[in-house]
């Protein structure tokens, strides 16, 4: 009977270098092959443009350090669903696990699988845009693709993220030489009067700092997946230095070369940069590009995928979502019905998503509770400074991130105001009224049960332990 008794936990199986492919692996998706052109468009110079990507890595910088102090003192997976939950209401908590759920997990997976099918279909349509049921098609393949491998193996899901991790660096290497080679020829006439015609408005630095922090999402992926990490107090911080220092200077130099090989002109009509940058320098090798942008959508679809899934999980087990959730394989140990979940609304925001509207609803929904998150630390640094922290950052820190966060998620809204924004700040304040009736007042317990039950067999998974 006690051997029967043993506690199911998730394996500590993530070590310093799985943790920086975790990061950076996520990190370096389809949005650096994806959003310069929208970025270009949105400020209107080439110079204005580099100075968006900078500071887009600056501020991912700044919240980084302030997640890491989160995610050493309160050491449990989750991400800012959790920090949420113990620094202010799980009301809160709730609001943000219910838009993650239902659109913000989903809309990042189902934006990365578009920029990975969009890549691998660009060679056979050299001369015009590809057919969208196709590219939808061969996004909504690469979605179950990497479901199944999550499902089976966390060590299976964590080679395939360092593999494709070292194929993406390598893929931006080369376009950072091909553009260095191109400037020492002396091609640097894009340079010139390089902030010309910049747009100095509210809604378009806002747009070109949404299309940019997009590509530098999965900065926080860590954070959702602490429990599964080795020696988080001391492999949290490494990782994060690591990873976010190598994406944001690699970031700055392909966006470099883009603006060494191709006029802004040529940038900002191309549907998939990568593809025109290597028809120009490589000619009829041109298709490597499409390849290597694909196998870097890929990577970070799985690490997308692999933290994911995470999250409903932890809210499960916190109540906030149907048990069947918060349990793991009883063989395989990986969260399943939550991987499945996240699979299946993917799917569905697919359907009638694309790329662009995707990740602009995405960064504001994502700033929002960003914002949320950062207050919560200024609040444990102010009433619980004798909570042990290994990693600490000064107080000036979050401050001037949440007012970053403030700024990311007014400024579109004041000076541009949309419907669409309208909607999503309606969507989130919904999930309290969700809240009320089915997670307070824990209505049609019984059905949920015996579904619970039923599930629980169908996909021999176990309520599962916290590893702190």
């Amino acid at each position: 009977m006690d051997d029967k008794k043993k506690k199911l936990n998730l394996k500590r199986e993530v070590g310093l270098l799985g943790a920086v492919s975790l990061i950076a692996g996520t990190m370096i998706g389809a949005g650096i092959f994806m959003t310069p052109q929208t970025v270009l468009y949105s400020i209107g110079s080439p110079g204005a443009s580099l100075v968006v990507w900078a500071a887009c890595g600056l501020l991912v910088i700044m919240v980084s350090f302030c997640y890491v102090e989160l995610g050493t003192v309160i050491r449990e997976s989750g991400g800012e669903y959790i920090y949420i939950l113990r620094t202010s209401s799980p009301v809160l908590a709730f609001m943000l696990i219910f838009s993650s759920v239902i659109f913000v997990r989903p809309a990042g997976v189902a934006g990365m699988a578009l920029g990975f099918a969009q890549y691998v279909v660009a060679p056979f349509y050299p001369d015009c845009p590809p057919p969208i049921l196709l590219v939808k098609c061969m996004a909504a393949a690469s979605i179950l693709a990497l479901a199944i491998v999550n499902c089976l193996n966390v060590r299976l899901s964590m080679s395939v993220q360092v593999f494709f991790m070292v194929a993406k660096v390598l893929a931006l290497a080369v376009i950072v030489i091909g553009g260095v080679v191109m400037l020492i020829r002396g091609h640097t006439e894009n340079f010139e009067d390089s902030f010309e015609n910049t747009n100095v408005g509210i809604n378009p630095i806002g747009i070109a700092f949404y299309q940019g922090l997009w590509s530098y999402d999965g900065w926080n992926n860590l954070n959702y997946v602490t429990e599964e990490l080795k020696r988080p107090e001391v492999n949290l911080p490494r990782a994060v230095i690591i990873a976010i220092s190598l994406v944001t200077g690699l970031y700055l130099l392909v966006n470099v070369s883009y603006l060494t090989v191709m006029t802004p002109k040529e940038l900002m009509s191309s549907s998939a940069v990568a593809v025109t940058w290597g028809n120009k320098v490589f000619g009829s090798w041109g298709w490597i590009m499409s390849v290597a942008a694909a196998l870097s959508a890929f990577g970070s679809l799985n690490g997308t995928f692999f933290s994911g899934g995470r999250v409903s999980f932890v809210a499960a087990r916190e109540g906030h979502l149907p048990d069947i959730l918060a349990m793991a394989h009883v063989h395989r140990l990986t969260p399943s019905p939550a991987l499945i979940v996240t699979t299946i609304i993917s799917l569905l925001v697919l359907i009638p998503g694309d790329f662009q509207s995707i990740v602009n609803y995405f960064s504001f929904t994502a700033w929002f509770f960003y914002g949320i998150t950062l207050s919560g630390l200024i609040y444990l640094k102010i009433k619980k400074p004798e909570l042990p922290r290994p990693y600490r950052v000064p107080i000036i820190l979050p401050i001037l991130v949440l007012l970053a966060a403030i700024c990311l998620v007014l400024a579109p809204i004041i000076d541009d105001p949309q419907i669409e924004y309208l909607y999503m700040t309606l969507f989130i304040l919904s999930g309290a009224i969700i809240y009320i009736p089915f997670v307070h007042y824990k209505l049609c317990p019984k059905l949920l049960t015996k579904l619970t039950v039923f599930l629980q067999l169908f996909l021999e998974v176990a309520p599962e332990d916290k590893n702190l």
